[in-house]
């Protein structure tokens, strides 16, 4: 059970550190923030840490530096800088779409330059392809089965004899 919660039911003797922890105390309003006192906080104090007496804000430390302030970021704070928090919100948002964005476009590309390599594959097969099948040799080859074949003579010119 917590000491502040028993009855003591013969004085005590304290020492010195044990007194003036006890006169910090201002009666009805608790123990003063930063002293070393033993008493439960009431519901209404805030609890005492035990870093000692806080900077009021505005104040600056031994850096020259403020110290940041829990009441700094109250909802006074917040209710004065919405649009600004709502620009940096928008922000994130532009961020994170641009980013999203850029990946789906290296995608395209990539995907792109994957088809435009095979249909250049595609057509330097094609393109051979037809020049082995264009040579005179494979022509001849080709016709041979309709009955088609070589000229061995040179052709004549047919000239009709009407016209002069």
């Amino acid at each position: 059970m917590p000491p502040w919660e028993e009855a003591p039911e013969e004085p005590q003797k304290i020492s010195a550190a044990e007194a003036s922890a006890a006169a910090a105390v201002i009666p009805g309003k608790g123990p003063i923030p930063g002293s070393a006192n033993r008493e439960r906080p009431s519901a209404n104090t805030a609890p005492v840490t035990g870093k000692g007496p806080e900077a009021p804000a505005g104040k600056t430390s031994g850096k020259g530096r403020s110290r940041w302030q829990p009441s700094q970021m109250g909802y006074r704070w917040v209710v004065r800088n919405v649009s600004f928090l709502l620009f940096l919100a928008s922000l994130a948002v532009i961020y994170i779409y641009n980013g999203h964005y850029a990946d789906k476009i290296s995608r395209d590309l990539n995907r792109t330059n994957k088809e435009l390599k095979e249909l250049q594959y595609e057509y330097k097969t094609l393109k051979s392809e037809v020049m082995f099948r264009s040579k005179e040799s494979e022509l001849a080859k080709a016709v041979e089965p309709f009955g088609l074949k070589e000229l061995t003579q040179p052709p004549f010119v047919l000239i009709d004899s009407v016209q002069k």
